[in-house]
């Protein structure tokens, strides 16, 4: 068996300012870096320490959101989530549900239309 550690999860984007405003100005994931590579815009995401969100743009088609993908965030309170994003105007596409005790969570969309969970763990 080989030791593995979360790096990244990548994205392929159709408008990658939309996407950026999403994750970064709504969604408050911090800016690592920003490139071109072979051209196409690459932009990670993501708190120093923690696996990070790749954006990318062009070079290939993007993904669609039926692909299946999602991409979870834990959030110390659901309903201040949800008051929020409210305020920003994004609507949640489902949920929130309560699989135990322990986790409720909700589904809003990317501007890509992919599902992004957030999810409240509780102790008790």
């Amino acid at each position: 068996m080989i030791k593995l550690a979360m790096n990244w999860i990548t994205l392929r984007v159709a408008d990658l300012e939309a996407s950026l405003h999403f994750y970064h100005k709504i969604l408050g994931l911090p800016i690592e870096r920003r490139f071109e590579s072979s051209g196409k815009q690459i932009v990670m995401l993501g708190p120093d320490g923690q696996p990070k969100v790749e954006l990318i743009q062009g070079g290939g088609p993007a993904l669609k959101p039926e692909c299946g993908v999602s991409v979870g965030f834990e959030v110390p309170s659901l309903e201040a989530a949800i008051e929020y994003l409210n305020s920003e105007g994004i609507p949640i596409a489902r949920g929130p549900v309560a699989p135990n005790p322990h986790l409720r969570f909700f589904y809003i969309l990317d501007p890509d239309g992919f599902e992004v969970q957030l999810a409240e763990h509780s102790k008790e």
